[in-house]
């Protein structure tokens, strides 16, 4: 298992951090963070997987909640603009 929360925080912090970063382009980030879940699958599993995959979206729920309450609009309006299809 990747451990307590704070270590899938971390990758979590580790794989955004990569696909964001200017030091390189987009696609060689995305390769990052795929390299970065490939390692917390090798190292623990489909539950440290699982572990980082709700860290995530709890990390990115926050962002969302905290974007929304500055525009005032519901977080739930905000999901649906940032991720439609």
């Amino acid at each position: 298992m990747i451990g307590p929360g704070r270590s899938a925080q971390r990758r979590v912090v580790e794989a955004v951090s990569a696909v964001v970063s200017d030091d390189h382009c987009y696609e060689r980030g995305v390769q990052a963070a795929r390299a970065i879940v490939d390692s917390v699958l090798a190292e623990s599993g489909p539950a440290g997987l699982a572990e980082m995959a709700v860290e995530l979206s709890s990390q990115l729920a926050g962002a969302v909640e905290r974007i929304a309450a500055e525009r005032g609009v519901a977080a739930a309006d905000l999901i649906d603009v940032l991720f439609v299809d």
